[in-house]
């Protein structure tokens, strides 16, 4: 039998061959073998139990077809909670960490110790709506889609992770006017891929495309939050958005339009990138 050093090294080249993250041999190594990096540095030359070989077998080669790690493994982790992901929705992305925290930051400066309202407009697996909730107890959050199938994922990532948050089913801001609810933060990460644009097939044949594209420009949904935010702002909001990272310059100008009073900003990530827009209402 093969050890852990051969049989990875044997998937990540198999994986790089295929155009795939040879990282996710590792990954779904440790997943499945419920181990820790550093445990499992310990056992490299130990040999691969054959149950476990099986099953990590099975998910190299889905991955060699492009099918997402996420999907191999049934979750995704995001911001220390784990959360199911499937067809219906996007897999959460490290770089949309950078938003939640951003967004706690904001709250901890504007509303310290407050119990507020918050909003998060398409949510997918509910991975911002209910790491806020879990980060924060005086968030109070709703969260809406426009998919059914989404929204059955995110009740049910809501229900493992024991997080208390509402959920609509409904385009965009719509569900939140019909109920006639009111935010003192709104949160989107809206779809922002411009139509033209080429996606890897990982992306494109595994995750809903109602969740990828924004229009021809990318920026379709940010309008539509714009044009009907202050049917659901209280007087002292803010609003926080992920963007793609060449889209700050248009998106600020657009946000100006609709918010002239407001003040505009754009936050890197990690990486250097323009990856957020916080527009602060009557703050």
């Amino acid at each position: 039998m093969a050890s852990y050093r051969q049989v990875l090294r044997d998937a990540k080249e198999r994986l790089y061959e295929a155009n795939q993250g040879e990282q996710a041999a590792q990954l779904l190594m440790l997943e499945l073998a419920n181990m820790q990096a550093h445990n499992l540095y310990m056992e490299y030359d130990e040999e691969v139990p054959s149950d476990l070989l099986t099953s990590f077998e099975e998910g190299i080669q889905r991955m060699e077809q492009g099918e997402p790690l996420g999907h191999v493994l049934g979750f995704e982790w995001f911001y220390g909670y784990r959360f199911k992901v499937n067809g219906d929705v996007l897999i959460p992305r490290p770089e949309t960490e950078e938003l939640v925290a951003n967004i706690l930051a904001a709250y901890d400066e504007y509303f310290p110790n407050q119990e507020i309202d918050v909003i998060d407009v398409g949510t997918g697996s509910g991975a911002i709506a209910i790491s806020l909730c879990k980060e924060e107890s005086n968030l109070h959050v709703t969260a809406s889609d426009i998919s059914e199938a989404a929204i059955k994922v995110a009740k049910e990532n809501a229900e493992s992770n024991e997080a208390k948050v509402q959920f609509l089913i409904g385009d965009m801001l719509q569900p939140f006017i019909d109920h006639a609810i009111h935010c003192d933060i709104l949160v989107s990460n809206p779809p922002y891929i411009p139509a033209h644009e080429q996606m890897e097939h990982s992306v494109v044949d595994y995750e809903p495309h109602v969740a990828l594209f924004g229009g021809e420009d990318g920026l379709k949904f940010y309008r539509e939050i714009f044009a009907n935010a202050h049917r659901i702002l209280k007087e002292r909001a803010i609003l926080a958005f992920e963007m793609g990272y060449d889209q700050g310059e248009r998106l600020s100008a657009l946000a100006k339009q609709f918010f002239p009073q407001a003040r505009i900003e754009i936050i890197k990530d990690l990486s250097g990138k323009n990856r957020m827009l916080f527009i602060y209402c009557g703050l």
